[in-house]
């Protein structure tokens, strides 16, 4: 599927997370759906007006312009709204009312399993450089359990193999 919906460069590609990449996909089908539609239309227009022997007049082309036109309006709304959900998927993974997301302060229940295992993992290698003060903190964690769940035995040990 080529993705032409809105345009981003490579990076900003891949700074969408998995939900914005999800409704990227979904607004590109429903361009596509809509312009197949259009092509559809056009096509079915051409054989009924070259039937009756006019394909080559005027009338047809102001209705492929009307055909045009209105797919065109119909990929605007697509666009748009996928330009707003984009921006409140992005203003929604920010933060809450408790401030900006960071483990432990503020953790982000929005975040699938494998994402809160990668932001524990990044914030107990940032925290401390000693392998075995990094483990012994994260034993002592109680939230890091309840937020992990199966993920947390995973991330003590990779922990637990720097040591």
């Amino acid at each position: 599927m080529t993705i032409d919906i809105i345009d981003l460069t490579d990076p900003q590609y891949s700074q969408l997370n998995a939900v914005q990449l999800s409704m990227v996909r979904a607004a590109q089908g429903k361009k596509d759906k809509i312009l197949a539609g259009a092509q559809t239309e056009k096509d079915q227009l051409f054989r009924k007006m070259a039937a009756n022997g006019i394909a080559r007049s005027s009338a047809y082309s102001y209705a492929v312009q009307e055909i045009d036109e209105k797919a065109q309006s119909d990929v605007d709304v697509i666009k748009q709204d996928l330009l707003y959900q984009i921006a409140y998927e992005n203003w929604q993974w920010e933060g809450n009312e408790s401030g900006p997301y960071r483990y432990p302060q503020n953790p982000n229940y929005n975040l699938t399993p494998s994402q809160r295992f990668l932001e524990v993992r990044t914030y107990y290698m940032s925290v401390t450089s000693d392998p075995d003060a990094r483990l012994r903190a994260f034993a002592g964690d109680t939230l890091a359990k309840s937020y992990l769940g199966e993920f947390y035995v995973t991330l003590y040990d990779l922990l637990a193999s720097y040591c």
